[in-house]
């Protein structure tokens, strides 16, 4: 007699277990999906927020378990398998779908396939990097060692100005240290906001006791018995000396990579992230992705489908995963939004609404020294963008604005004395400024040139 075990169903296995993970097994249970969902991580933590890492969680006002998306109760009512501490090195194609295998040698075979792999922090090999006490920041293990030593810490060295850095810089420099932030480049988050905004940010900081160099030319990390103590910079303005800045912790900020192995090994078109279209759908018509690993066709009302961009957000993150997860069974879905970001530096909270790529000029609303002020972004005339400081007015005015194609012309922007919102709103009651309807067939096959992210993850 034949054996007659019946084997076992097949369901989805997300690889991943960050934002864009949970969002897209929660989608899967909301949109009825009733077959096994498995969540893979390498993390010990069940899926928490990264946003608070360099913020409330360094202040030692979080810990992963406080920022943790869902409770254990939520995983087990809703049938998702969570699996903590476990690293995917490779996954094998079958007709049934695939098998993925850990480190471990545990294996886990499934009929869907999800990659929301996140990115990893971009390392620099300088000299002195293995010493105690520089570090990166990125996953809560991370945060917990340099909350430690921040703690105990009298001089802070961030190298890079980006988003994550500065949230750092000014966290610890309201703590009382002494902060030097050093970045290579002329401006502070040049890749993310205009020249205006750069300015801003560098002359706040600067006035809360930072001290920023630009164009600084780190050259090693020096230190004695296995500690850090300070960074060696090149010279600079003719000076035929490099200075070394005393450190007793130093954070790389630097950016980040995409998680690409698994869908290089896979065989997916990588380029700056695994290349999906609009519905999150990978090269080979099978695998999803979502998230800070994914490379795509430009999401923004207006502009949707030009160009390629990977954006670094929770905004996107979940947005994506929705898609991806209506991918999954069959149902039509594409990822086409507004995007959005926020950083919180000490008491100055950025917010971003919309992507100022190819902009042909800039509106400055407000006055930047009263530290309450927005930069709208324009291109042919329509609003694309808004960077908008202290002003979450200004910020939703903008947001909204967008996801309904208006736009108030320039001039009439620059009027702080009536609330953007209701300038908005006279254009909407005029029936002006509508936009422009997205073409009526868009090519969701991914270019051969992509556009490179300049978004931020706060």
């Amino acid at each position: 007699m034949g054996d007659t075990t019946a084997a076992p169903r097949l369901g989805t296995l997300i690889i991943g277990n960050c934002q864009a993970g949970v969002q897209l097994a929660s989608t899967l249970r909301e949109l009825g999906d009733t077959d096994p969902i498995t969540l893979v991580g390498e993390e010990p933590h069940a899926p928490y927020q990264r946003p608070p890492l360099s913020k409330a969680f360094l202040k030692g006002e979080a810990t992963a378990d406080s920022l943790a998306f869902r409770t254990h109760d939520f995983y087990r009512e809703h049938s998702i398998d969570l699996v903590p501490r476990e690293r995917i090195f490779r996954i094998v194609r079958n007709a049934d779908g695939g098998v993925a295998t850990a480190e471990s040698g545990r294996t886990f075979a499934f009929a869907r396939l999800a990659l929301t792999t996140g990115a990893a922090p971009r390392t620099i090999p300088f000299e002195g990097s293995e010493l105690e006490g520089v570090s990166y920041l990125r996953t809560a293990t991370e945060a917990t060692v340099l909350e430690q030593q921040l703690r105990e810490a009298r001089n802070v060295v961030v190298v890079g100005g980006g988003f994550i850095g500065l949230e750092v810089a000014a966290g610890a420099r309201a703590a009382g240290k002494n902060v030097t932030v050093l970045e290579a480049a002329p401006r502070l988050v040049g890749r993310a906001v205009s020249e205006q905004t750069s300015e801003f940010y560098l002359q706040a900081h600067r006035r809360r006791g930072i001290r920023v160099v630009l164009n600084a030319q780190v050259v090693r990390f020096v230190g004695e018995h296995d500690r850090v103590t300070g960074v060696e910079l090149g010279p600079r303005d003719g000076d035929g000396s490099g200075e070394i800045v005393a450190a007793d912790v130093v954070l790389i900020g630097v950016g980040v990579v995409p998680r690409t192995e698994l869908a290089v090994q896979l065989g997916l078109e990588v380029d700056n992230g695994i290349v999906v279209d609009a519905r999150a759908l990978a090269s080979d018509g099978l695998t999803v992705a979502a998230g800070d690993c994914a490379n795509m066709p430009n999401p923004s009302i207006g502009d949707f489908g030009v160009g390629r961009i990977r954006l670094e957000s929770v905004q996107n993150a979940v947005e994506q995963a929705k898609v991806a997860a209506a991918t999954l069974l069959g149902l039509p879905a594409e990822h086409r939004t507004v995007p959005w970001f926020w950083s919180d530096q000490a008491d100055l909270k950025l917010q971003i609404a919309g992507l100022s790529g190819g902009h042909d000029r800039v509106v400055l609303r407000g006055e930047p020294d009263s530290e309450k002020f927005s930069v709208l972004y324009y291109r042919g005339g329509r609003l694309i963008a808004a960077d908008c400081i202290n002003s979450p007015l200004d910020f939703m005015a903008v947001k909204n604005a967008l996801h309904k194609g208006l736009s108030v012309p320039a001039d009439v922007a620059t009027d702080t004395t009536v609330p953007l919102k209701k300038l908005l709103a006279a254009v909407e009651t005029a029936d002006a400024g509508r936009a422009v309807p997205a073409p009526a067939a868009v090519d969701l096959a991914p270019p051969a040139v992509p556009v490179p992210a300049g978004s931020p993850a706060a």
